[in-house]
C-alpha cells in the first residue's frame, strides 16, 4: 500500500475512534461502546491521486492565461463562527436509493436585519433551517427562531423577495409534501408564519421558488416548481446525527420509489408547477392554469428572464428529464410556450440554471447546467470536459433527437436568436448542479462557479471555477484559485454507522464484515452564492454542501491587486422594491457591462443583494442607466466614484 495511502487510512481510524467517543460523551442514549472500523465507499476516495496530476496540469496551462488570476480564495469556515451543518434523509445515507433526496439544498443571501450587512439562511433535509446574521468581518452568529428552523419537514430550497415592499426581505421556503411556508419580516430579522394567509402553503414535492413581478404591477409574484411524484406514502424515522451515532432525536420522512428516476415515464407521478399571483395584502392566488403556465415537467429550477427585452419578464422551466420549457410573457396576461422557436434543443437532466451577459455585448446569454445526463456512465476525472457519449435508451430518453447530453450554453445573437456553444467556450464539466455567475477577478467579465459532484456512493468530483477569457472562452480555474482541492485536501467525510454484528447484519455493506463500521462518502456541493462577505471589495464564495458543512472560500483578491468596482443596490417604488426584473448597464471606458437583477444564484436559491461590477483597470463610472420593470429608464451622468455601494431609488 503507497505511503499517503496508508497514513489516509490511519488518520480515518483515528477521526472514526474520535467520533464514537464524542458521541459517548454527549448522549446516555448513544450504541453501546464499538470501534468503528473506517469504511470509505468507494475505496477511491481515500485515493484521490488524480487531483495532484490535475491540479499541477491546470496550473501549467495557466501560464498561459491572459486574465489575472493570481489570488486565491480560502476556506475559512471555522474563522466565520458558522456551525451549521446540512443532514441528508435515509434514502441518501444507510438506505441508499437512487431518489431525488440526492438534490440536495439550496441558501438564500439577503439582509434581513437592515444593518447593510448580508446574511445567510441554510436548508437542509434533517435537523431544521439556520440563518446566520453577518457581524462584519467575515464573522456570523447564528441568529434562527423557532419560525425559521422548520424543523417537522424536509427542506428544499429558500428564496429572499420583499413580497410586501415595507423594506425587508421576505422568505419562501420549501419542503417534500408537508408543505411550503411563506414569512414575512419585520424588518429586524424575525420572522412570522403567514402561509396559511397568503395562501401559498402548496404541499408537493416542491423544488424552488422564483420572485418576480409577471404583470409588472409593483408586487412580487411566485413560481414554484415541483419535481414530480418521487416518494409513496410509507415514512421512516431515523436519527438527526450525521453518523447516526445517536438514537435521537429522531425525524420522519417519506420513503422513496426506487424506480423514482423512471417517475417521468408515470403521467401519473406528474406534478404540476405553480403560479402564485401576489393580490396585494399578502395574499396569493393560483393563476397557472389562466396564465398558460400549466408545467408539469420534472422540475427542479425556473429563472424569469426578459430575453425579448420587451419588458416583461418570460420564463425558463427547467426539466430534469426531459426537454426544458420556455415561456413568453404577453403583456403580463398570459404566456406562451416557445420552447421549440427559440430553444431547439436544450440539455436532457438540466439542473442550473444563470443568465448573464457573457461577452459584454449588452446581451443576456444562458447557461443550463446538465446533471442526469451525466448519470448515464461513469466518467474518469481526465474526460470531465467531454459530453456523456454513452446515454440511456431511447424509451427511456424520449427525447425525439432534440437533446443535449450535457451542458448548454445559449449565446444571444443579434436579432434575438441563440446559439449553443458550450463545447466551443470550454462550458463543460461533470456532475454539475448550481451555477453562480460574477466577475471573481474584478476586470469587467462575468466568471462562473459550478457547485458540482455526486458525494456516497460515488467518486469525489471537483467544483469548477470559470474564468471569463474576455468573452472568448471560460478557462479552468478551481485549482489555480485554490477552491480544489478543498481545505486540508479533503475528500470525504463520515456517511453513516453500521453494527455489523448486530442491529445491520444484513446491510449490503456488511457482507464479510464485523464489528462496527463507519462508511464514509465524497464531499460534495450542491449551491453557491457569490457575494462579498467581508466587505474588501471583491467576490468571495459560500456553498451549501450535500450532507456537510458549508465553504466559506474567501477571496484576497483586493489584497493581491487594485480592485475597482461599483455595487448597484437598487431600491424600486412603482417596480417592486427589490427591483427584481431591472437592468443595469454601466459604462466605463470603452466597456459597457450589463447585468440584470434576478436574484439567481446557486440552484435552489433566490437571494437579495447588489449587483458587482468588476472594472478592471478603469477609475470611474461615466454613466449609469436602470431600466426598471415599471418601464421607467433611468441614467445617472458620471463621473461615478468607483469603489462604492451605490444605492439607486427609482423615480
Amino acid at each position: 500500500m503507497p505511503n499517503y495511502q496508508a497514513a489516509f487510512l490511519f488518520a480515518l481510524c483515528i477521526l472514526a475512534f474520535t467520533s464514537l467517543k464524542t458521541a459517548h460523551a454527549e448522549s446516555d442514549t448513544s450504541r453501546s461502546a464499538k470501534i468503528l472500523k473506517p469504511f470509505p465507499e468507494p475505496a477511491a476516495i481515500v485515493d484521490p491521486s488524480w487531483l495532484v496530476p490535475r491540479q499541477q496540469a491546470q496550473l501549467e496551462a495557466a501560464q498561459a492565461y491572459e486574465v489575472f488570476c493570481d489570488f486565491s480564495f480560502t476556506d475559512q469556515l471555522k474563522a466565520s463562527g458558522i456551525t451549521f451543518r446540512n443532514r441528508v434523509v435515509e434514502d441518501s445515507a444507510k438506505d441508499h436509493i437512487p431518489v431525488h433526496y440526492d438534490h440536495g439544498n439550496g441558501l438564500a443571501v439577503g439582509d434581513v436585519d437592515g444593518d447593510g450587512l448580508y446574511d445567510l439562511y441554510f436548508t437542509t433535509q434533517v435537523g431544521g433551517n439556520q440563518l446566520w446574521r453577518n457581524l462584519s468581518g467575515a464573522r456570523f452568529e447564528n441568529y434562527t427562531t423557532p419560525s425559521l428552523e422548520l424543523a417537522d419537514r424536509i427542506g428544499v430550497s429558500a428564496s429572499f423577495g420583499d413580497i410586501d415592499n415595507d423594506g425587508d426581505v421576505d422568505l419562501y421556503a420549501t419542503a417534500v409534501r408537508l408543505g411550503n411556508q411563506l414569512l414575512v419580516n419585520d424588518g429586524a430579522g424575525r420572522f412570522e408564519d403567514i402561509t396559511e394567509h397568503s395562501g401559498t402553503g402548496w404541499q408537493a414535492h416542491s423544488s424552488s421558488g422564483e420572485f418576480f413581478d409577471y404583470n409588472n404591477d409593483g408586487l412580487l409574484d411566485l413560481f414554484v416548481t415541483n419535481v414530480g411524484i418521487y416518494t409513496k406514502d410509507e415514512t421512516g424515522t431515523a436519527s438527526v446525527d450525521p453518523t447516526r451515532l445517536e438514537t435521537g432525536p429522531t425525524y420522519q420522512y417519506y420513503r422513496g420509489f426506487k424506480d423514482a428516476f423512471s417517475g417521468h415515464l408515470k403521467p401519473e407521478r406528474y406534478e404540476q408547477s405553480t403560479l402564485f399571483k401576489n393580490l396585494g395584502q399578502r395574499v396569493f392566488a393560483d393563476v397557472s392554469h389562466e396564465a398558460g403556465l400549466s408545467d408539469s415537467s420534472w422540475s427542479g429550477d425556473a429563472s424569469p428572464v426578459d430575453f425579448n427585452g420587451d419588458g416583461w419578464q418570460d420564463l425558463y422551466v427547467l426539466n430534469m428529464q426531459g426537454h426544458d420549457s420556455y415561456y413568453e410573457n404577453v403583456a403580463g396576461q398570459h404566456f406562451v410556450k416557445k420552447s421549440r422557436e427559440v430553444f431547439p434543443k436544450t440539455p436532457w437532466g438540466s439542473m442550473g440554471i444563470k443568465a448573464f451577459d457573457y461577452d459584454n455585448d449588452g446581451r443576456l446569454d444562458l447557461f443550463v447546467s446538465d446533471m442526469h445526463s451525466d448519470m448515464s456512465q461513469p466518467v474518469g476525472p481526465w474526460d470531465e470536459k467531454i459530453k456523456s457519449y454513452i446515454q440511456y435508451p431511447d424509451d427511456f430518453l424520449r427525447s425525439e433527437g432534440l437533446s443535449i447530453f450535457g451542458n448548454a450554453f445559449y449565446h444571444h445573437l443579434d436579432g434575438g436568436q441563440f446559439e449553443e456553444i458550450s463545447d466551443l467556450i470550454g462550458a463543460e464539466n461533470y456532475w454539475p448542479w448550481g451555477l453562480s455567475s460574477g466577475d471573481l477577478n474584478a476586470d469587467g467579465w462575468q466568471d462562473v462557479f459550478v457547485a458540482s459532484s455526486m458525494n456516497y456512493p460515488f467518486r469525489y468530483g471537483i467544483n469548477t471555477v470559470l474564468l471569463n477569457d474576455q468573452g472568448r472562452g471560460f478557462l479552468d480555474s478551481e485549482f489555480v484559485l485554490g477552491v480544489e482541492p478543498r481545505r486540508d485536501n479533503r475528500t470525504a467525510q463520515p456517511w453513516f454507522a453500521l453494527d455489523c454484528d448486530e442491529a445491520d447484519l444484513k446491510h449490503k455493506r456488511c457482507e464479510g464484515q464485523e464489528g462496527g463500521l463507519l462508511v464514509y462518502g465524497a464531499l460534495g456541493t450542491r449551491s453557491s452564492a457569490l457575494f462579498d462577505v467581508e466587505g474588501d471589495g471583491d467576490l468571495d464564495i459560500v456553498t451549501n454542501e450535500f450532507n456537510g458543512v458549508p465553504l466559506v472560500l474567501l477571496s484576497d483578491l483586493s489584497q493581491r491587486r487594485t480592485v475597482r468596482y461599483v455595487e448597484v443596490v437598487l431600491v424600486g417604488k412603482s417596480s417592486n422594491r427589490d427591483g427584481l426584473g431591472a437592468v443595469v448597464a454601466v459604462e466605463a471606458g470603452d466597456q459597457v457591462y450589463t447585468q440584470v437583477q434576478d436574484g439567481q444564484s446557486g440552484y435552489l436559491s433566490q437571494s437579495v443583494y447588489g449587483l458587482y461590477f468588476g472594472l478592471g483597470e478603469t477609475a470611474a463610472v461615466d454613466r449609469l442607466t436602470v431600466r426598471w420593470p415599471s418601464g421607467q429608464e433611468q441614467t445617472l451622468d458620471g463621473p461615478i466614484q468607483t469603489n462604492q455601494r451605490l444605492t439607486i431609488e427609482e423615480p
